[in-house]
């Protein structure tokens, strides 16, 4: 059984929903530029959701949910619109309204400082290649550890694995550069700016807990030839380990970090900034996970695409969301496993996970059943690992609203409640009363 206080919580993220993208000073950041100019978008986030505009009304559905917790995450353009600088107070008046609606109402805020949206104006000075966004980070997340002492739950980065390969190496988000060397310069950096942030939360003396949340899918060889075992350890060394080892060891894996500079000449790294890295290791781990990888034979772990879910062809039936990602929950469990068994037991929340289903944009209500059994699904795997003894603390569904599913626009739906994207009305789905249960249930299904 789950914990009396196993935390039931949904996600967002702020570019996704907010919308008043240039209203109150807000600043320009990489994915207003990105999705202004990138051929790639399907939509803008200039309105998404308009949550900015209707933040009283949301919170009233997180409220009838009963949600435990809320995760957001704030846009440090917003905050500081170039950056650096002096900071916008009506951007985070903002925040402040939020934070005291979710406490009024008895939900745990769950702050994460940054998901993608690096401001416009770091990047035209290099973005995350250059060490001066490093610090810069360092300076914003020391400023909102001050401003907003109640938040006693902080993220760092959200899924440094997309922000580095497929915002600098593949190019598919922002600020859409392809570029595999910076990219795994960018992840040393986005390493760096996290262990900045940690020790700058402890200098703090507040009381709360910090950790990032990282993009994981279990890796699964389709045969026992030894080639494809390997092309599966190898893919998980690029997509899982890499990220999770620097966060949880405060090192790269064994062989790892030699040869991506033989291959890329990159990252450059130093043996007093994996000390550094080792000094400040975060409370808990964020997974975010989804789906799982199936290495075919053949595979090449080289030229494998980062951002495909699959390595063979999706075909197009129930055992596929609308985005061509398998329902396979066991990958979540086998994930919470390797945490346990690898890494120490770490204390972890599951940070995202959900199902986008196709769903018609005008809608009265939403009869979501496929949601609802990928949620049931999910949910049971992670009851399992909790009673192998994983140190979950928390689970929290993506989304609790339709929102802009970054580059693919409008066209997938995650959420609990249905966003009609005309006229912006809000419509709880069938899916949000069925998790409604499952939090007064604590679990039960």
């Amino acid at each position: 059984m789950f914990s009396k206080d196993f935390v039931w919580g949904a996600a967002t993220a702020a570019y996704q929903i907010e919308g008043a993208w240039d209203q109150d000073g807000k600043g320009e950041s990489i994915w207003d530029r990105f999705s202004h100019t990138s051929p790639r978008m399907q939509n803008t986030g200039d309105v998404a959701c308009d949550h900015y505009n209707r933040l009283e009304e949301d919170v009233t559905l997180m409220k009838n949910l009963g949600l435990k917790s809320y995760r957001f995450s704030f846009s440090w353009t917003r905050i500081f619109p170039n950056g650096i600088g002096e900071p916008n107070q009506k951007g985070i008046d903002f925040y402040k309204k939020l934070v005291r609606l979710l406490e009024e109402a008895n939900i745990m805020p769950f702050a994460t400082l940054y998901h993608w949206d690096l401001p416009q104006a770091l990047q035209d000075t290099g973005g995350w290649r250059e060490k001066c966004t490093v610090e810069a980070f360092k300076e914003y997340a020391k400023f909102m550890f001050n401003e907003f002492p109640s938040i006693n739950h902080w993220i760092t980065f959200n899924e440094p694995f997309v922000v580095s390969v497929l915002g600098h190496g593949t190019g598919t988000i922002a600020p859409g550069i392809t570029d595999l060397k910076l990219a795994y310069q960018v992840s040393h950096h986005l390493n760096l700016a996290h262990a900045h942030a940690i020790k700058e939360y402890r200098k703090s003396g507040l009381n709360g807990k910090i950790g990032a949340a990282i993009s994981l899918v279990t890796c699964y060889p389709e045969s026992d030839n030894p080639k494809t075992i390997e092309a599966s350890q190898m893919i998980d060394i690029g997509k899982n380990r890499w990220y999770l080892d620097p966060m949880l060891k405060g090192k790269y894996p064994d062989g790892a970090l030699k040869m991506m500079q033989q291959m890329l000449g990159a990252p450059d790294v130093t043996e007093d900034e994996l000390k550094f890295m080792e000094d400040n290791l975060p409370d808990f781990v964020g997974v975010n996970l989804y789906t799982r990888f199936l290495i075919k034979d053949g595979t090449d772990p080289m030229t494998f695409k980062p951002d495909n879910l699959s390595a063979r062809e999706i075909e197009s039936n129930e055992n596929y969301t609308n985005m061509g990602w398998e329902i396979y929950p066991d990958a979540l469990k086998d994930m919470l496993l390797i945490l346990r068994n690898e890494y120490g037991n770490p204390e972890i929340y599951i940070t995202e996970n959900g199902a986008s289903f196709k769903e018609p944009n005008e809608a009265t209500y939403i009869e979501d059943d496929n949601r609802i059994e990928f949620l049931n699904k999910y949910i049971n795997a992670v009851k399992e690992a909790i009673s192998e003894g994983v140190n979950v603390k928390g689970y929290f569904v993506w989304t609790l609203m339709d929102n802009l599913e970054w580059a693919e626009g409008f066209s997938q739906r995650f959420g609990l409640i249905h966003i009609d994207f005309n006229t912006l009305k809000r419509t709880p789905k069938k899916s949000y009363y069925s998790y409604k249960r499952i939090i007064e249930n604590n679990g039960i299904i």
